[in-house]
């Protein structure tokens, strides 16, 4: 299943990158380049979709969730 948030992607001054999502406030993640910061952001989108499972509760209607080639 693809799921399609928005995704913001912040230089950090030290070096790196963190994610966040304005849609999924539990989505936080980082990464030393871009491409790193991305795939962790698979990860925890991952991590957040079970939590939202184990506890019972609907994704926000602004996550749009894909199967196949059509909007779910």
């Amino acid at each position: 299943m693809i799921y399609k948030i928005p995704l913001v992607l912040t230089p950090q001054p030290e070096g790196g990158y963190t994610i966040t999502s304005p849609v999924l406030s539990e989505l936080v993640t980082e990464g030393d380049t871009a491409d790193e910061a991305l795939n962790n952001a698979r990860d925890a989108l991952a991590a957040v979709l079970e939590m939202y499972q184990d506890l019972g509760r609907s994704l926000p209607e602004s996550v749009q969730r894909f199967v196949g080639n059509n909007l779910a």
